[in-house]
């Protein structure tokens, strides 16, 4: 299925191509979501900045926590686009074991890949928003005994940020990447 709006093709114009330089590391090619965005340039300006914090030793979580969050965000939204390619890029830097990208994309933080408290908090972090788009007060308190005001915020953010891009890595039918992987390269347990 084609992409509904179809992402820009190189040669971009002068103006797109400055910001997809700026969204996309070193001389790689902007991938297809950067290329969609930069059809409205104040939109990919915007994003870009926003994203660049997500994405960037600002955020007050460390890698593996950002990567467990967006994972798990992407997936429960269906958004194979997005979940493929933060497992194709941060996986393995994330220290991710084929067992948890299987249980973060099907399973649950009950799951015996999760050993680490705070590990299994982050997923269900994600869910609750997820499912009720709030937290309950008893989940509220086992977050804010692992993580600070501060660190919470950006939990919250984050999810809500890869929340909004899934709905339009979705909603455009952007095909996946190249070479990333699917949600069935991981098949559930059985």
């Amino acid at each position: 299925m084609a992409a509904r709006i179809a992402p820009l093709s190189a040669p971009y114009p002068e103006q797109a191509a400055a910001v997809l330089r700026r969204m996309m590391p070193g001389e790689e090619e902007p991938i297809a979501l950067f290329r969609t965005f930069a059809r409205n340039l104040p939109l990919a300006g915007a994003l870009h900045g926003w994203g660049s914090y997500q994405l960037s030793r600002r955020l007050g979580l460390g890698l593996r926590e950002r990567e467990i969050l967006i994972d798990r965000t992407c997936a429960r939204c269906g958004c194979e686009y997005e979940w493929g390619v933060h497992i194709a890029r941060f996986a393995d830097r994330a220290a991710l074991t084929a067992e948890q990208i299987t249980s973060l994309t099907h399973g649950s933080s009950a799951d015996p890949c999760w050993s680490d408290e705070r590990d299994r908090l982050l997923l269900d972090t994600a869910d609750a928003l997820y499912d009720d788009n709030d937290l309950d007060d008893t989940l509220w308190a086992r977050l804010s005994g692992h993580f600070s005001p501060e660190q919470i915020l950006d939990v919250l953010m984050l999810c809500g940020w890869y929340h909004a891009i899934s709905f339009t890595a979705r909603a455009t039918r952007l095909p996946p990447e190249p070479g990333a992987p699917r949600f069935d390269s991981f098949p559930p347990s059985a």
